[in-house]
C-alpha cells in the first residue's frame, strides 16, 4: 500500500505554497444538455484558512439616487472605497440571486506587475455586487467588467463562472499595472453539452475573437501583452493563459490536477493528460472543456467535490503520509525541504480549510423563484451535509446565519463548527470514522433529493395563489432542513466520540452499544493500526522496539 511520498520538484515553482483566503478554490462545470435533468449545474469550495462558513443574504431593494455603496475586501474586510449604489438591486443568497444567477471564482495569481494598488473592485465584491445588480450571465460579465474599467481592479489574476439558467461563461481576468485603471479579460462561453472546471490556474487559450456569441474580450488583451513583454506574434496566436498565468509545478501538480481529477470521472480521454497535471509543464494540455460520455448530475457533482484523486497515482489514502488510517489529508504548508530537496503534498478538490462549499442548480422550465437552488455547506466537501436553500428565500436558517459564531468563537447552534468538530476527529482517524459518517450524509441528501420534486411542485402551486405564500413556504422549508441536517451532524459528533474514544472501538448491535450485562459498557474492541503500519514501523524502528526473550502471557 506505501509508495513513495512525494516528488522531488524545482524550487520556486510552488506558487500554490503562498494562496491564502478564498484563493485556493474548485470550480466545476457541467452544461444544461450535459446534465441528467437540463439544468446548468455549477459548484465552488471557498477554501481559505480564516474564511468562516456562513450563508450570505442581500434583499432586494431600491435605492435613491446618490446613494453610495461601501466596498469592502472579501478576504480581508479592509475598506477600500465606495461606488454609486445601483437603482435596484436583486435578492441574493449565497452566490446566486433570485433570476438564477450564480457567480463562483479561483484565484491563480498571475504577473505580479500588473497589480493595481488603487483599485477598488476586489474579486469577492465583484461578484456579490454582480449578483445584485444582473438578470443573466451575459448582464454579469458587463457589469463586472465595468466595474473595474470605472473603479479599478484590486485582486490578482482571476478565474470567474458566471451562470444562469440557459447558459454558464467562464470568464479570467487580471488588472493592467500601474498607473492603468481596469483588466484585461477574456469570457468563454461553455457549450450546453459539455463539462469545464477551474482550480486556481488560469484555463483559457487561444481566444476565438470572430465568435461574438460565444466569446467577450477586453480590447487590449492582447496589446497589453506585448507592451510587457508577455507576448510576440500575431493576435490569431495569442493565448492568455500563456502570456497572463504561464505554467509552473505547483500551477499543474496543485490546480490543474483538480480540473483533471473532475474531467477522468466523465470522460476517459482525461486520462491522456495525467503528465502534464503530475508537472510536465510540455506535456500536451488540458481543453478548457470536454464532452462528458454520460450525462452529470446533481449528486455526482457533490461527490465529485470529495475527490481526493481515489483510485489514480495521486491518490491521498494510499501513501505513507496517509497513516495507519489512510487519511486523504495534508496539513499545511504544502511544501517542506528535506536534505536540500522541495517536495509538495497534494492538493485536493475535497480539503480541510474551507469555509463552504456549495452546488447551483439553475432550472429553466421553473419559474425563477423554485428553479434556482443552491445546494449549500460549510467546511470540508468531503464531510459537509449539502442543503436545498432555493434562492428566493428572506430568512436564512440559524445555524448558516451571519453572527451565529465566527472564526473565533465556538457555537453549538452554527452548522460550521459543528461539521469542523466531526471532520477534525475523522481526520486523524479517518477509515473507520468516514465508514460510519458517509451514510449518514448520504441518507440525508438522497432524503433531500427525493423530496425535491414534491417541494418545486408546491412551492409552484403556492406561487400561482399568492408569492408571499412561496417565499414563507420555501423560507420554512430551507431552515427545516439546514437545522435539522445541523443537529443530526451534532448526533453524529457524540456517536463518534463515544464509540471511538481513546482509540478503542465500542461494540455495537442494532444501532445500541453493548453492555457488559450489568449495566456497564461491554469492553470494547481494540483495533489497533493496519498491517501495512505495523510493517512500516518494523522496518524503520524495529530495532528498538523488538521484543526479545521469554514473551509475557496477556
Amino acid at each position: 500500500m506505501y509508495k513513495k511520498l512525494f516528488l522531488a520538484v524545482a524550487v520556486g515553482a510552488m506558487s500554490i505554497a503562498s494562496t491564502q483566503m478564498a484563493e485556493a478554490c474548485s470550480d466545476l462545470i457541467v452544461g444544461k444538455k450535459a446534465s441528467v435533468d437540463g439544468s446548468v449545474i455549477i459548484s465552488y469550495s471557498a477554501d481559505s484558512h480564516t474564511l468562516y462558513g456562513e450563508l450570505y443574504h442581500w434583499r432586494a431593494g431600491t435605492h435613491a439616487k446618490g446613494t453610495m455603496r461601501e466596498i469592502r475586501e472579501w478576504d480581508t474586510n479592509k475598506h477600500l472605497g465606495y461606488i454609486p449604489e445601483a437603482p435596484v438591486t436583486y435578492n441574493v443568497v449565497g452566490n446566486m440571486n433570485e433570476y438564477q444567477v450564480a457567480i463562483t471564482e479561483s484565484t491563480w495569481g498571475g504577473r505580479k506587475e500588473l497589480a493595481d494598488a488603487n483599485g477598488i473592485m476586489d474579486y469577492g465584491s465583484l461578484i456579490y455586487v454582480a449578483l445584485q445588480r444582473s438578470k443573466s450571465a451575459r448582464e454579469a460579465i458587463k457589469v463586472m467588467t465595468d466595474l473595474v474599467r470605472d473603479y479599478g481592479y484590486a485582486s490578482s489574476g482571476e478565474s470567474f463562472t458566471i451562470a444562469d439558467k440557459n447558459e454558464v461563461w467562464v470568464m479570467e481576468l487580471i488588472g493592467k499595472g500601474k498607473g492603468k485603471k481596469g483588466a484585461v479579460w477574456v469570457a468563454i462561453r461553455i457549450p450546453d453539452n459539455a463539462i469545464s472546471a477551474h482550480a486556481n490556474q488560469a484555463r483559457i487559450h487561444k481566444i476565438p475573437f470572430g465568435d461574438k456569441e460565444n466569446c467577450m474580450y477586453e480590447k487590449d488583451v492582447v496589446n497589453l501583452a506585448r507592451e510587457k513583454g508577455f507576448f510576440k506574434g500575431k493576435d490569431e496566436d495569442f493565448d492568455f493563459q500563456k502570456a497572463y498565468n504561464p505554467y509552473t509545478f505547483g500551477g499543474l501538480r496543485g490546480c490543474e490536477a483538480r480540473v483533471w481529477s473532475f474531467f477522468r470521472e466523465f470522460n476517459k480521454d482525461a486520462q491522456k493528460y495525467e503528465a502534464h497535471v503530475r508537472g510536465d509543464v510540455n506535456a500536451e494540455y488540458m481543453p478548457l472543456y470536454m464532452i462528458p460520455e454520460r450525462k452529470v448530475s446533481v449528486a455526482d457533482v457533490r461527490k465529485a467535490m470529495r475527490n481526493h484523486y481515489e483510485g489514480t497515482s495521486m491518490d491521498m489514502t494510499s501513501d505513507v503520509g496517509a497513516g495507519p488510517y489512510r487519511s486523504p489529508y495534508r496539513w499545511r504548508p504544502m511544501t517542506f525541504e528535506v536534505e536540500g530537496q522541495q517536495y509538495t503534498n497534494e492538493r485536493a478538490i475535497a480539503t480541510q480549510q474551507t469555509g463552504f462549499v456549495l452546488v447551483a442548480q439553475l432550472r429553466s422550465w421553473l419559474p425563477d423563484a423554485v428553479g434556482g437552488v443552491l445546494w449549500f455547506g460549510v467546511d470540508d466537501a468531503n464531510t459537509a451535509v449539502l442543503t436545498p436553500m432555493y434562492a428566493s428565500i428572506t430568512a436564512i436558517p440559524e445555524c448558516y446565519r451571519v453572527g451565529n459564531g465566527d472564526m473565533m468563537n465556538f457555537s453549538w447552534t452554527s452548522a460550521f463548527w459543528i461539521h469542523n468538530w466531526v471532520a477534525n476527529m475523522a481526520y486523524n482517524r479517518y477509515e473507520p470514522m468516514i465508514a460510519d459518517i458517509r451514510p449518514v450524509q448520504e441518507r440525508l441528501e438522497r432524503g433531500f433529493d427525493e423530496q425535491q420534486k414534491f417541494i418545486d411542485a408546491e412551492a409552484v402551486r403556492l406561487l400561482k395563489e399568492d408569492p408571499a405564500k412561496a417565499k414563507a413556504f420555501l423560507n420554512n422549508y430551507c431552515a427545516d432542513v439546514a437545522n435539522g441536517a445541523t443537529a443530526r451532524w451534532k448526533q453524529l459528533g457524540e456517536y463518534l466520540l463515544v464509540k471511538y474514544m481513546d482509540g478503542n472501538m465500542k461494540k455495537e448491535k442494532d444501532g445500541r452499544f453493548l453492555d457488559n450485562g450489568h449495566g456497564l459498557s461491554e469492553m470494547p474492541s481494540f483495533p489497533g493500526y493496519s498491517k501495512e503500519y505495523y510493517e512500516a514501523i518494523a522496518k524503520t524502528y524495529g530495532d528498538k522496539v523488538k521484543v526479545s526473550g521469554p514473551k509475557d502471557e496477556h
